[in-house]
C-alpha cells in the first residue's frame, strides 16, 4: 500500500478534521467570521467540499460549537467520589482553567453566539442546561430542598458564572482560585434565597 493511500482520510475522519479546525478557528475570530470560505482556506479543501460534509453555514456551526460544548462538559465532568461541596469547588477550578486555557473559544462561544441564530444557541444551552443539572443534584446531596426555584436559580448562576469567568479570567487575567473563591461565595446566597421562593 502506497503512503499516499495510508494517509487518505475516511469520510468521517476529514470531518472530524473540518470541525477540528473550525473550533481552533473559534480561539481567535467569533463564530460569524467562520464561512464556508474561511474553513476551506484553513483547512486547504475546496469550498464544495464543506457542503458535502456539512450541507449548509448553519451545519458547520453546529457542529463546531457542539464539539466545543462537549470539550468543556467533558473536560469539567465532576469527580463523583468527592463529597458534593467539594466536588463543585474541584468542577469550578478545573472550568476555570479550562477556559483560561481555551480563551477565544470559550469567549467566542458565551458572547458571539447572543447574535447566532436560534439552533447554535440551542446548542450552547444545552451545555448551560447541563453545568446546571450538575450543580443541582450536589446541592440537593446537601439537603436543599429540589424545586423550580433552585432549578431557576442555578440556570441563571451558570450564565452569570460564564460572564464573571470572561470578566475576570479572559478580560483581567485574574487567577483561576481568586475567581472560584468569588463564584463559590455568590453561589450559597443563591442558593439561600431560593430556598424562600415559594413557586
Amino acid at each position: 500500500m502506497s503512503a499516499e493511500r495510508r494517509l487518505r482520510l475516511t469520510p468521517d475522519e476529514r470531518r472530524e478534521q473540518l470541525i477540528a479546525i473550525g473550533v481552533n478557528f473559534l480561539a481567535e475570530h467569533t463564530l460569524d467570521e467562520l464561512t464556508m470560505e474561511a474553513l476551506a482556506q484553513r483547512a486547504g479543501v475546496s469550498r464544495p467540499l464543506l457542503f458535502h460534509y456539512f450541507d449548509t453555514r448553519q451545519g458547520m456551526h453546529l457542529a463546531v460549537v457542539a464539539t466545543a460544548r462537549d470539550s468543556l462538559l467533558l473536560a469539567t465532568e465532576p469527580r463523583p467520589e468527592l463529597p458534593p461541596r467539594e466536588r463543585i469547588e474541584d468542577t469550578l477550578l478545573r472550568i476555570a482553567e479550562f477556559v483560561q486555557q481555551h480563551q477565544g473559544t470559550f469567549h467566542s462561544l458565551v458572547r458571539g453566539i447572543a447574535s447566532g441564530d436560534s439552533a447554535v444557541r440551542r446548542v450552547v444551552d444545552e451545555s448551560r442546561e447541563r453545568n446546571a443539572e450538575r450543580l443541582v443534584e450536589a446541592f440537593t446531596e446537601l439537603g436543599a430542598p429540589d424545586s423550580p426555584a433552585l432549578r431557576i436559580a442555578l440556570r441563571a448562576w451558570v450564565s452569570f458564572t460564564e460572564e464573571t469567568l470572561i470578566s475576570l479570567l479572559v478580560e483581567r487575567d485574574a487567577s483561576p482560585a481568586d475567581v472560584v473563591r468569588f463564584l463559590l461565595g455568590t453561589i450559597d446566597g443563591v442558593v439561600s434565597a431560593a430556598g424562600e421562593l415559594r413557586i
